[in-house]
Order: C-alpha cells, then sequence, then structure tokens
C-alpha cells in the first residue's frame, strides 16, 4: 500500500475537494522557484463558506479548528493541481488568521486543526514554521483562514 500524500488522505476519510475559485483579483496558488505559494484558503466545501462570525463569539474554538483544517484540505488541493503532491518537499510556513472576538486568545488551538493535517499527511516534511494570528475580520465574515508557503521538488 502506498503510503504518499494521496494515500495518506484516504486513510484519514478525506477527498481532495476543487479547487475554491478565488473570491477576488488572484490566483489559488502560484510557483517560484522551488516554492509554491498557496493564496490564503477560506473553509468552503462546494462553493460555501462552512461557518460565519467570530471564534469566541457564535463560533467555538473546537468548531474552528475543524474549519481550520478544512482551509488547510482547500490548500492541498491549490497544491495538488498546481504542482502534484508527490512533489512537495516541505511545507515551510503556515499562516492562520482567526477572526476573533475581544478577549479570545486561542489562536495557536484554533490553527492546530490546519498544523495537524499537514503533519498527518505529509509526515515529517507536514512539520513547519508558523503564525497565528487574532484579527478584527476576514473575507467574507469567515472565523479563519489559512495561507500557506510549500517547497517542492
Amino acid at each position: 500500500m502506498s503510503s504518499g500524500p494521496h494515500a495518506k488522505l484516504a486513510e484519514l476519510g478525506l477527498a481532495l475537494p476543487e479547487v475554491v475559485p478565488p473570491v477576488a483579483s488572484y490566483v489559488p496558488a502560484v510557483q517560484s522557484g522551488q516554492h509554491v505559494y498557496v493564496s490564503g484558503q477560506l473553509p468552503m466545501a462546494e462553493g460555501k463558506l462552512l461557518a460565519t462570525g467570530k471564534v469566541g463569539n457564535g463560533v467555538s474554538a473546537d468548531q474552528a479548528k475543524d474549519l481550520a483544517q478544512r482551509c488547510a484540505l482547500n490548500a492541498i488541493a491549490a497544491i495538488d493541481s498546481l504542482v502534484g503532491l508527490e512533489n512537495v518537499v516541505k511545507i515551510v510556513k503556515l499562516t492562520g488568521f482567526v477572526a476573533s472576538a475581544p478577549g479570545f486568545t486561542g489562536q495557536p488551538g484554533v490553527i492546530n486543526g490546519a498544523s495537524d493535517l499537514f503533519l498527518a499527511v505529509f509526515g515529517e516534511a507536514g512539520r513547519h514554521a508558523r503564525s497565528a494570528v487574532g484579527v478584527a475580520e476576514l473575507p467574507l465574515d469567515a472565523p479563519v483562514e489559512v495561507e500557506v508557503i510549500v517547497e517542492v521538488g
């Protein structure tokens, strides 16, 4: 049995979604040299945002963690579409944004939803540098957004 990223996704019971179309003037991912830069991915499925609102007020930290995982899955789909998952050498940097209610400080736990998926799918190559940032608003009133930089070879 293969142990590549596609097989790992299948083992996790996850299927790659269609690449989420941009909501403004940008592309989902772009390659420059040995790196792929994935635009901020929202928790979209089948063309719809899975939740809206602020984490800590209407959106629980656990729900937001699941939404961050969906953002990461959308990022993985964008990577696969552009260069193929078999060409991923390293997940270099993940930046997670959490639309946070006043006083909410659990951004790192929320973004673990994305980080944990990259580790599960890519093994040690999925271990990355990271920022988890609380923000006032995100596009479309999304609770979370994730962007990624990936080394490819």
